[in-house]
């Protein structure tokens, strides 16, 4: 059967379950995170100073509302180990950093998390444009950032190798800050130029990681479906409507493509599936319930907007590793209604957030 727009639609009881998976792991991991055997020394001194315990107040996901804005400023700095759960004792630990494009980058730790987000992200993908046993490209951020590690962990898990190249967004990014054009320009360049060496030298990669701006760069290059490659998760800042409709038309046409929003505290959001016939609007649904992203008014954090409505996406993680209640995001979208495939609140073309946008520079992403 085609699969059609209306079918997608989630029904009351798919969505009233959803809700009720979220409150019951929303306890488990507050049971977790706020316990002196389990918890991290963040949130355990953080409760401390409350009149009130988390374990016995906080018994939904709306019940979050009660904890203070978490301020990103706690993010920042030292020492990372305030934020390690006592329950991860003797599991190796990694850490992560954001782009570091507004200022000294925030950090997250992590041991496991990276790979269980792509362990459920490949779920999603469709084994005919990405085959198991095939080897996949990177084309995206390196370094501190846990994009790297992730895609490595979703080829072997899909039973292939994952080739990688190396980038540093940072530097174009001060680039671009000091009116050196030229250089930004010449650094994508080797960053593409790294990235056909190895589609030419390695046929069995058909599977791809890239940013908007390196799938264009790449694609003036080169016909990447005549090399082999048969699907594409694409994701970034510059991911519009727009751009969705010439990838598919006229970047990479035949090629699986597939949108996702992802960053170092949420995990990976998927897109709607797409319908031919159906447009190219972008929504995304978060990983729920490790993750819930929620868009809300931008003066009043704690309302959430109606369906359809503009306004600031706030993002909530929920895992054993990391607690983040009520993070503000620099993206604005618009909300979403629920759909099957992911019965919960989606975001829709989600872009800089207004009042932000003058204070962050755009790079090779």
């Amino acid at each position: 059967m085609t699969e059609t727009t209306e079918s997608l639609e989630a029904t009351a009881e798919q969505v009233q379950h959803a809700a009720g998976e979220l409150d019951s792991w929303v306890r488990e991991v507050i049971d977790w995170h706020f316990s002196p055997e389990t918890g991290c020394p963040f949130w355990l001194d953080y409760a401390e100073n409350l009149p009130w315990d988390p374990r016995e107040e906080i018994r939904s996901f709306g019940d979050l509302s009660r904890f203070e804005a978490f301020e990103d400023e706690w993010l920042r700095g030292g020492p990372v180990e305030r934020w390690i759960p006592k329950g991860l004792d003797g599991k190796p630990i990694y850490i992560f950093e954001t782009g570091g494009s507004t200022g000294l980058p925030k950090s997250r730790i992590s041991s496991e998390d990276f790979r269980i987000d792509y362990e459920l992200f490949s779920k999603t993908l469709s084994d005919e444009s990405f085959p198991p046993g095939s080897d996949w490209i990177s084309l995206g951020p390196t370094g501190p950032r846990r994009l790297r590690l992730a895609v490595e962990h979703l080829a072997q898990h899909r039973g292939g190798i994952s080739f990688c190249l190396d980038m540093d967004p940072r530097w174009v990014v001060k680039c671009l800050k000091r009116g050196w054009v030229e250089g930004a320009q010449a650094y994508k360049d080797h960053v593409v130029d790294q990235a056909l060496t190895i589609l030419r030298a390695h046929p069995n990669v058909k599977c791809m990681f890239t940013t908007p701006k390196l799938l264009e760069a790449l694609c003036e290059k080169v016909d990447i479906g005549r090399l082999g490659i048969t699907g594409i998760f694409c994701g970034g800042t510059e991911m519009d409507e727009a751009f969705h409709q010439k990838a598919r038309e006229e970047l990479v046409p035949g090629v699986d493509f597939v949108p996702t929003y992802g960053n170092t505290l949420m995990g990976l959001a998927c897109n709607r599936p797409y319908v031919p016939g159906g447009g190219y609007a972008i929504t995304y649904f978060a990983p729920q319930p490790r993750a819930v992203l929620q868009v809300v008014q931008p003066d009043s954090p704690a309302d959430v907007v109606g369906y359809g409505e503009l306004g600031r996406v706030k993002l909530t993680t929920l895992t054993k590793e990391f607690f983040v209640p009520g993070f503000l995001e620099r993206d604005e979208a618009y909300r979403s209604e629920p759909i099957s495939a992911y019965p919960w609140d989606g975001v829709r073309d989600v872009r800089p957030f207004g009042s932000l946008e003058q204070n962050v520079v755009v790079g090779v992403y």
